[in-house]
């Protein structure tokens, strides 16, 4: 793949673009949003802490699936219980083995949209799998279906992200970040009162390094491998997909772990393959990050591995300041901006748009033709 080189000015008039880089500020209004409603929060949120057996599930389809593969592990971590990301894909099809457990059960549904079909579906399919569910449900439009069906019932909590979130091009992008910002606020103990500032301006970082980016997607890559472990893990998911989905598929794009792409899924290494890897803030788990980018190095070339610290002593990656110290639940923010900005300028260089990738409405923004059957007793 090549084309000219990308200026600002140039993606300026995509909705995308903006969408990207308006991440910063959209932070910092949910965060300030979420702080205004803090007493309600808790009153709903502490009730169902105090119960020992509580199973907390982050359910959504796609990219906000993935937000919770970002949040489940960290999140499992900080509060010492069972926190599972499961598709909403997965609970619509198969709801009596993802509920097959009859515990209290705290159901964190995203969603951009809100009308997506398996959305709204799988929190009826809680309520009658399960004898005791509370639904806290994280979107972007207060008119989608998931957010009025749940207003005003006594068992749910609708968290309302920036309107400027419901994002009108066809990725998610800002409505990805903002939602799994809240969650991790709403959710994790002891927050950093300053982190959606810290976290915005890290992000503010990646979007002042253009050159770097123009550097990468000058050169002819035809397909892409990202890497990361834990919640890093689920960051990989979501960078693979946003190529995937503004190239149209014309660039493609894999997903792993560190350590899990060593046992065959090596094999998709050969000429023409970027790999982006993105270092965990664990001193344990970066060892094993900083393994791969070695091999990865030696394999196909120092210039073709990217990889992504907030760590100030690597000093061959591309360094994140100010984030060394939190959670890669929420480090996965800033080092998302440079998977949509690469899928962005992938997509340009292309000759796609990345607006509407898919102009004969072959994939769809919010998605079309499921059929939901009913639950037979």
């Amino acid at each position: 793949m090549t084309g000219a080189p990308i200026t600002a000015d140039g993606l300026a008039s995509l909705t995308t673009y903006r969408e990207v880089v308006q991440q910063p500020a959209v932070w910092r209004e949910a965060a300030e949003t979420l702080a205004a409603r803090s007493d309600e929060v808790a009153a709903f949120l502490e009730p169902l802490f105090a119960l020992p057996d509580l199973r907390i599930v982050l359910t959504g389809a796609g990219t906000s699936a993935f937000a919770g593969e970002v949040l489940a592990p960290a999140l499992a971590r900080t509060l010492r219980r069972r926190v599972d990301a499961v598709a909403t894909t997965d609970i619509v099809s198969n709801p009596r083995e993802m509920f097959a457990e009859d515990v209290p059960t705290l159901l964190v549904s995203f969603a951009r949209s809100g009308d997506s079909p398996e959305s709204v579906a799988a929190t009826q399919l809680a309520t009658t799998c399960l004898t005791s569910v509370h639904q806290l449900v994280i979107t972007c439009n207060p008119q989608g279906q998931l957010a009025r069906e749940h207003s005003g019932s006594k068992s749910s909590l609708v968290l309302l992200m920036p309107s400027a979130t419901n994002d009108r091009g066809f990725a998610m992008t800002s409505s990805f970040t903002s939602m799994l910002l809240t969650a991790w606020l709403a959710l994790a103990p002891d927050q950093d009162p300053r982190l959606a500032e810290r976290l915005a301006a890290a992000a503010e970082q990646v979007l002042g390094r253009p050159d770097e980016l123009a550097r990468l997607t000058g050169r002819p890559y035809d397909r892409v491998v990202y890497l990361g472990s834990g919640s890093l893990g689920g960051l990989a998911r979501e960078s693979a997909l946003k190529l995937l989905e503004l190239t149209a598929g014309k660039v493609i794009s894999y997903y792993d772990t560190p350590l899990g792409f060593r046992h065959g899924p090596k094999a998709v290494l050969k000429d023409g393959t970027l790999a982006v890897v993105y270092l965990s803030n664990d001193a344990y788990t970066q060892q094993y990050d900083h393994d791969i980018v070695e091999e990865l190095r030696a394999a196909i070339g120092a210039e073709n591995v990217l990889a992504v610290s907030a760590q100030a002593d690597d000093a061959e990656c591309w360094q994140i300041d100010g984030v060394a110290d939190v959670d890669d639940a929420v480090l996965a923010l800033p080092f998302v901006v440079i998977a949509q900005l690469l899928a962005l300028r992938f997509s340009v260089a292309l000759g796609r748009t990345p607006d509407n990738p898919f102009p004969d409405g072959e994939v769809n923004r919010v998605v079309q033709g499921v059929t939901i059957h009913p639950l037979q007793p």
